[in-house]
């Protein structure tokens, strides 16, 4: 990846790996769809006016059905399945089958014909990743049920169409104001359930209001804004590594923050999952024809 790909990658990684945190303080004191539904929210606020200023309404108006592809692929369908699922499966086991994104992400994009060939080098990062994951976490499958197994798995699909959503039907259309147009439609979609409760938010303590506050502002609104520009950058298939590592940073918060110990299953796992992912985001080699002897591959820096 370029430069800026790169820096766009280990800022999510921060980015997405806090929620974590946040969430397990909000839900202290917060129903879940109470959460959801604040930090659509919270990020529409901030991302609405924008799009407005700028001119982009008509743009996304224009766009409305794949952006509510997007939508219900990426955020609405998601994050219900998502909180259905934890229900009764552990987060150790959730996480990891999460993880499972880029290789979904691969095979769709291979069966749709897209040009970013995965690389046996690609596909031994993907696995790394994956160890790291594994070893990180642990797996922890008792009183798991198929029908929530089921469920992640449809998450993982959701997760790893909708950037190709983005780089194949909606390449004009600005992340501000894709992401603006999703929030609103998934508050919209929740409001039912959650405005019932929300008298919870008068109850609510100052640490958990500025949980679901930083959940919105800087883990919806500025995360979904940048995994834009970074499917941008680096294509979607790259762009998802990041579910590698958003675990790791969850854990690392969580020693760092939370005062839990630095396991030896951290030690190991973390530098598997960096290693997977410089490997699982190298780009393809080229085909050069300035040898004698024929097509040669040249790696491309």
């Amino acid at each position: 990846m370029s430069r800026r790909g790169w820096l766009l990658f280990a800022v999510l990684s921060v980015i997405w790996g806090v929620p974590y945190l946040l969430i397990k303080v909000a839900v202290g004191e917060l129903s879940p769809v109470v959460v959801v539904f604040a930090r659509c929210l919270v990020g529409a606020a901030l991302l609405v006016p924008w799009t407005l200023a700028r001119g982009q309404l008509r743009l996304v108006l224009r766009h409305w059905r794949w952006l509510l592809v997007f939508t219900v692929l990426e955020m609405t369908g998601p994050w219900l399945l998502l909180s259905w699922a934890e229900q009764s499966l552990s987060s150790s086991l959730t996480g990891l089958l999460v993880a499972g994104v880029p290789f979904v992400a691969a095979l769709a994009a291979r069966l749709a014909g897209e040009g970013d060939r995965l690389s046996p080098l690609r596909v031994l990062g993907m696995l790394l990743g994956v160890a790291g994951i594994l070893i990180l976490l642990g797996l922890d499958v008792g009183g798991a049920q198929l029908t929530a197994i089921a469920a992640v798995a449809v998450v993982v699909i959701g997760y790893a169409t909708a950037p190709m959503v983005i780089s194949r039907k909606l390449p004009d259309v600005p992340g501000v104001a894709a992401s603006a147009f999703a929030l609103v439609v998934t508050a919209v979609v929740y409001a039912p359930f959650a405005v019932p409760r929300l008298g919870e938010v008068g109850r609510a303590s100052g640490s958990a209001l500025v949980s679901v506050a930083a959940l919105g502002v800087v883990c919806t609104a500025l995360a979904l804004a940048l995994f834009f520009a970074l499917i941008r950058e680096a294509g979607p298939q790259r762009a998802l590594v990041i579910t590698f590592v958003n675990p790791a940073v969850a854990v690392l918060l969580g020693v760092l923050l939370l005062d839990e110990p630095f396991t030896l299953g951290l030690a190991v796992g973390l530098p598997l999952i960096l290693a997977g992912c410089v490997l699982a985001t190298r780009r393809n080699a080229v085909r050069s024809t300035a040898s004698e002897f024929g097509d040669v591959d040249a790696a491309v820096p």
